[in-house]
């Protein structure tokens, strides 16, 4: 699209995770951050996916230009000291940040760990707002103490972000949670933490600053590595006005839309111009599970089975919008390969390319290019490209995909195999007109399939290398008589034995870490007495009314009759029920649990539910019963 680009990333390599895991391992936390710094580059080589700078947070200039924004920030007057009071654990004697303890969201009453409330409302918690704290090294029960840190005055940014969110680019979804949060409340964050590992906190060498400040900035000190190396400033990036366009997961758009931005106007940096925020991955439609063995390793599942990493990119880009959720299944995968790429976008190259080497001597036929054709392929460019620009790779592909199947259509209503035998001028002009489409197929697919587009570039005897070429080289005339390259098939189909071979491995993985959290479940629950059980008031109750809850795509919001009484219940089960089906439901109801509130909302009891894989499938009697009837 003829625009210089600088594509970063890196390895965040700082934060209590890498802490807690370098220390169950026995090893030191910068080994551990080197080992898996070292396999995400391998595994983004091996898909084909090419940065100009691959970096790491813990390089020098990370840290150096962390401490230089910070500075900057404290010159500001943007950050400033405050005692507060803060978990410690007295049997390991350290004060215990973020992963290191666990406890009650203060917002909604579910189990959070220190800076998230991953189980329950989602919120940010800053130090010491988790209530009940115990430290998830021993399980003692943490005690509170109080020491000085440091916060950032985002509380003042709250004008300047209300305006900024409103220009900013990229998703939509990205765009609005962030103004929601922003409309509602904007706290002072602190950036410090007791730990040894990070970047140290200027002039506190007991303090690092917190993982998500020296995270973001790590983009900057990348580009600070890559001029460095090219002989460029890094000033023309961030301070003199590039378009910054960040691609981020979206669990992280409340730091990308609006801390970063808040640090980097503090700072006097360049803004983001657009933030692009992917759905979440699902496998087998079910939530992507590490721990429950939900996941498809690329490396060793993908790559390492000799699985071509052009496929998955095609998959990745092409199953839906990017800010939806996609779901990996290796049946769906198989069919998606062998349905698209084999049988239309592969089927139409070889077609085309076979047939003319074999009756026009392996050069590219004679004859003018069909004026429809050229107009095909200019309205796809102009469709690729506006699905780019908006982020939206699935119109790009589809669009790509579409001109590939009016090739064959175009091919097999020409009939060049009748042509070819009375009229060979004929035959000549609707294969360099389908050696045409081939052309631009070839360059507006290299993004997502690099490797097997240069294949067939070589296929089509075309100088250079397709990843060179710009959009509007699709629309040049291939020259009649043209050398052409040797057809040889670009995609094979996925066997039925061997994608079952695959979904076996998945599917057996699945099994081991089932067997594996019950047997830890078998261990971790103890006896109770008959006591402790009476002491649960459960009830049948019949769901009267249902709705959702804005801002949240897992809670409803329900009302829920227990006999003579109505309890206003919240429960994260939207994912597994639509509102309208659950009216008039009975199902099981604890109703003396300590009132909580989700999202803001009160919650007066708990509805119980079965874990099925990550889906809440709530527990309901078999028979009809009056409603407020006691479980016993």
């Amino acid at each position: 699209m003829g625009k210089v680009v600088l594509f970063i990333c890196g390895s965040d390599s700082h934060g209590t995770p890498i802490v807690v895991n370098a220390e169950a391992q026995g090893m030191a936390p910068k080994t551990l951050a080197t080992k898996y710094h070292q396999h995400f580059d391998e595994v983004f080589k091996g898909m084909g996916v090419n940065f100009d700078f691959f970096g790491d947070t813990d390089d020098q200039a990370c840290h150096n230009r962390t401490q230089e924004v910070v500075k900057e920030l404290m010159d500001g007057g943007y950050v400033y000291p405050k005692e507060i009071e803060l978990a410690y654990c007295p049997k390991c004697e350290r004060y215990l940040p973020d992963r290191y303890v666990e406890g009650e969201c203060p917002y909604c009453g579910k189990t959070a760990r220190g800076d998230e409330c991953d189980m329950g409302c989602g919120r940010h918690l800053e130090p010491g707002e988790i209530k009940n704290a115990i430290c998830k090294v021993c399980g003692s029960k943490a005690e509170y103490r109080k020491q000085i840190h440091y916060f950032f005055k985002l509380s003042e940014f709250k004008g300047f972000l209300l305006k900024y969110l409103e220009t900013l680019g990229g998703t939509a979804s990205a765009r609005n949670y962030a103004m929601e949060w922003v409309r509602a409340e904007l706290k002072d964050w602190c950036i410090t933490r007791n730990m040894a590992w990070g970047i140290k906190f200027p002039g506190h060498s007991d303090l690092v600053v917190y993982v998500w400040v020296d995270a973001p900035i790590g983009y900057i000190a990348f580009t600070e590595e890559w001029c460095a190396r090219n002989g460029q400033d890094w000033k023309d990036y961030w301070k003199d006005g590039a378009r910054i366009i960040h691609f981020i997961g979206g669990d992280i758009v409340y730091h990308h839309c609006i801390f970063w931005p808040a640090m980097l106007k503090g700072a006097g940096y360049t803004l983001p111009s657009a933030v692009v925020a992917s759905g979440m991955l699902k496998i087998d439609d079910k939530k992507f599970s590490k721990s429950r063995g939900n996941v498809i390793w690329v490396k060793d599942d993908y790559l390492d089975k000799g699985l071509h990493p052009d496929l998955l990119r095609y998959y990745l880009a092409s199953y839906t919008a990017h800010n939806k959720e996609v779901n990996f299944a290796w049946k769906i995968f198989a069919d998606k390969v062998n349905t698209e790429l084999v049988g239309a976008f592969g089927n139409f190259l070889n077609r085309a390319l076979t047939f003319s080497v074999k009756n026009f001597e392996g050069e590219v036929p004679d004859g003018v290019i069909d004026a429809e054709v050229m107009a095909r392929i200019s309205q796809t460019m102009a469709e690729v490209i506006s699905g780019l620009e908006e982020y939206e790779f699935k119109k790009a592909t589809d669009s790509v995909m579409t001109l590939a199947d009016y090739g064959n259509i175009y091919f097999q209503n020409h009939e060049p195999w009748k042509l070819i035998k009375n009229d060979k001028a004929s035959a000549g002009t609707v294969l360099r007109s389908c050696l045409q489409i081939a052309k631009a197929l070839v360059i507006f697919m290299e993004p997502v399939m690099p490797a097997k587009m240069e294949a067939a570039w070589k296929q089509l005897g075309l100088v250079g290398s397709a990843c060179e070429m710009p959009f509007q080289e699709a629309l040049a005339p291939l020259a009649a008589g043209q050398k052409l390259g040797v057809p040889e098939i670009l995609f094979s189909r996925m066997e039925e034995p061997f994608v079952k071979e695959l979904d076996r491995i998945f599917k057996e993985r699945i099994e081991q870490s089932e067997s594996k959290e019950k047997g830890k479940t078998a261990k971790k629950k103890g006896e109770i007495s008959f006591e402790d059980f009476q002491s649960l008031d459960l009830c049948i109750g019949e769901i009267k009314k249902a709705g959702p809850i804005k801002g949240s795509n897992k809670l409803l919001k329900l009302e829920v009759d227990i006999g003579g009484e109505t309890r206003q219940v919240v429960a994260g089960i939207a994912e597994a029920y639509s509102p309208e089906d659950l009216v008039g439901t009975q199902v099981v109801v604890l109703a003396n649990l300590k009132p909580a509130k989700l999202f803001g909302i009160e919650s007066q009891a708990m509805l119980l539910a079965a874990d099925a894989s990550g889906k809440a499938v709530l527990l309901r009697p078999r028979d009809q019963v009056e409603t407020g009837t006691k479980v016993r």
